[in-house]
């Protein structure tokens, strides 16, 4: 049988729902589980968190998708430390992934690309997914729709794993705004917008040390 291709670049929304019958849904529990954490802030936390925050007030309006990430995003997600023990897991940056996932009417067809961000077992390669990132510069028109190329991303990961059941996460980070998304065998749910020119700021980087606490345990 014929295998089509579909770069996650191209993926929307609407393409993935049609094709691979997924659905959204207004709650999930492992959302909320994830995003609910009881997770505590130490005070160097806190100062260098509200430190990298003075730079995106001031800088979040012109920068573009590379400065957003090396400014702001990729501090965070160094805070909270994703270099895994024992070198089970690491945070991969554009390290392309692919798989053949089964669609409507049994299309196979093969999802592939590079996410911006990737958090997955494995030290210097990444081998299995858990959680795909993607970024864009909300001031700007971007190039695709991002939540439909992290949602690609997170089905080629259920492939991967060989276990649809097992929870994806992703992030979908515009400007200010970060989205978290988990995915569950055919349906997903998509949080509201936490801004990180708020307090919020907090909230999302709870998100992550939460991110890190479920991957220690999938690597253990």
């Amino acid at each position: 049988m014929e295998i089509l291709e579909k770069p996650f670049s191209e993926c929307t929304l609407s393409y993935l729902e049609d094709t691979f019958e997924i659905r959204p849904t207004r709650s999930m529990a492992e959302l909320k589980s994830w995003l609910d954490a009881d997770i505590l802030l130490n005070d160097a936390e806190k100062r260098d968190i509200l430190f990298f925050q003075d730079g995106l007030i001031d800088n979040v309006v012109h920068w573009n998708e590379q400065e957003l990430a090396l400014h702001f995003i990729g501090p965070l997600f160094s805070l909270a430390h994703f270099l895994g023990d024992d070198f089970k897991y690491n945070l991969f940056a554009e390290r392309p992934i692919s798989a053949v996932v089964p669609g409507f009417q049994n299309q196979n067809i093969r999802l592939f690309g590079k996410p911006d961000g990737l958090i997955a077992s494995g030290y210097r390669e990444p081998k299995m997914p858990y959680f795909a990132f993607q970024e864009y510069k909300k001031h700007k028109e971007p190039n695709g729709e991002p939540e439909g190329q992290c949602l690609a991303a997170l089905l080629a990961g259920q492939v991967i794993n060989q276990n649809t059941q097992q929870t994806m996460y992703g992030c979908v980070v515009a400007g200010q705004n970060w989205y978290f998304i988990t995915l569950i065998g055919k349906n997903y749910c998509i949080s509201p917008a936490y801004s990180a020119l708020t307090d919020e700021v907090f909230f999302i980087f709870k998100a992550l040390k939460s991110l890190k606490k479920i991957v220690k345990i999938l690597t253990a």
